[in-house]
């Protein structure tokens, strides 16, 4: 059984900004806590299906997922699928116009693979909400600190 949960917040920022700095995978580590780093593992410009390595700190330990891009929607969504032995997460953002800004919806799918995750998922279930929400509040906070600078 999956776990799912997703949050919105309004930001002053336009859909295109919003999206700009979301697609920027070296500033994640920057407004997500856990984000060590997203690798690229092809050249190019971000597209649909390119290959991206997840790294992560949680509780005092480094793991690394293996993923993609699944969606990228410039200016609307940004969607990205990570799995390891345990677990396949699907990260996604949409952001809609909004007066002159945009309402941004942060979306996380967990699909436990194995009977240890699935052993779990309660404590996951109850996590999940707490870190989307700290994370999206990070990301307001990022967003007004480089529009100041520009």
């Amino acid at each position: 059984m999956s776990i799912h949960f997703e949050h919105s917040i309004l930001v002053p920022q336009s859909p295109d900004d919003v999206f700009a700095t979301l697609d920027d995978f070296s500033a994640t580590p920057k407004w997500l806590e856990r984000c060590t780093g997203i690798e690229k593992l092809e050249p190019g410009p971000n597209s649909e299906g390119q290959a991206l390595r997840y790294s992560y700190l949680e509780h005092g330990r480094a793991g690394v997922m293996e993923g993609r891009i699944s969606v990228r929607e410039p200016g609307r969504r940004l969607s990205m699928i990570y799995v390891d032995k345990m677990m396949q997460v699907t990260v996604d953002f949409r952001m809609a116009l909004h007066n002159d800004g945009t309402e941004l919806t942060h979306a996380v799918t967990i699909e436990p693979k194995t009977f240890f995750a699935r052993l779990f998922s309660p404590m996951l279930r109850r996590q999940l909400p707490k870190q989307t929400v700290g994370a999206m509040e990070k990301l307001r906070g990022y967003l007004a600190s480089i529009s100041m600078k520009a």
